[in-house]
């Protein structure tokens, strides 16, 4: 799988794996759990970078919110406090179905954002909580909204960096609901679509703002920006989410593979996206 590997590294920190990496000239391979690079088996990798002991394990309150290392495993996602108070727990409960209890072991989040795949479980949560990345490279750290660093993943700017932290800010206002939707073809598979979606409402049922992102259904996992517009100041009820339901398959390119076609992609984004938002409308407190 690796046979032209030559060398393998274990850095001790995010400088001296951030120094390795440029040394790499293109042929240096990050790994931590290393659950999608051992699938790939890309053959150009000629220096494995293990930056488990580099100090990307955790997870950290910070002003509300809070701040995760890259080398965090979904287990580690999934039990603990701080990730379950987040979002009502939106992200620990899509951290639940990244394959089996073994691969949640070992799998980062790290992984999961940096490997592009349009179906990543956690990329669909961090879009609705407005997360934002650390990436660093020779010249420093520096902070990109993760729908930004998805779109210049593998570009030439990124090439080079390295994925250091995942950070989520407090959600603002009461009355707030959240929802993570998977469709799979079995419970520990990848998505064929997954959503994810939250939402405030005041007083009166009307919605303050929505958030609402689709996985596997586009290049990279996308906001529905028309969605959200389209929901906001509306009254929470059976019709505006029936229509943002249909407004989603007009927002979404999915295309054909061997899980599923892209008709019934298309069609699930809007089954997902209903049962999402009647979830959020529970919580929020709002009879449909």
């Amino acid at each position: 799988m690796f046979e032209r590997v030559e060398v393998f590294y274990r850095p001790a920190s995010v400088r001296e794996a951030v120094r390795l990496l440029a040394g790499g000239k293109g042929r240096a391979r990050i790994v931590a759990g290393g659950t999608d690079l051992v699938v790939d088996g890309d053959p150009t990798a000629r220096a494995l970078i293990d930056i488990t002991h580099s100090g990307l394990a955790y997870i950290r309150k910070q002003g509300g919110g809070c701040a995760i290392g890259a080398a965090t495993t979904m287990a580690e996602l999934e039990e603990s406090r701080t990730i379950l108070a987040l979002g009502g727990g939106i992200l620990a409960r899509a951290a639940a179905t990244c394959g089996s209890i073994q691969i949640r072991g070992v799998a980062t989040v790290g992984g999961n954002l940096a490997n592009g795949s349009p179906a990543a479980d956690l990329v669909t949560p961090l879009l609705v909580l407005d997360a934002v990345v650390v990436v660093a490279d020779a010249k420093g750290r520096r902070k990109l909204p993760i729908a930004e660093y998805l779109a210049a993943r593998g570009t030439k700017g990124l090439r080079q960096s390295l994925l250091v932290e995942v950070t989520a800010p407090r959600p603002l206002g009461r009355r707030c609901g959240w929802s993570f939707q998977k469709l799979g073809r079995t419970a520990l598979d990848i998505s064929v679509v997954n959503v994810a979606a939250g939402l405030q409402v005041d007083g009166a049922g009307r919605i303050q703002w929505a958030r609402v992102a689709l996985g596997a259904v586009a290049p990279t996992a996308i906001r529905a920006g028309a969605t959200e517009e389209n929901l906001q100041g509306r009254t929470l009820d059976a019709e505006a989410i029936a229509q943002a339901a249909e407004g989603v398959m007009r927002e979404v390119s999915p295309i054909s593979d061997v899980r599923a076609s892209a008709a019934y992609r298309r069609e699930m984004c809007r089954v997902l996206t209903r049962r999402a938002l009647e979830e959020c409308a529970a919580q929020a407190g709002c009879a449909l």
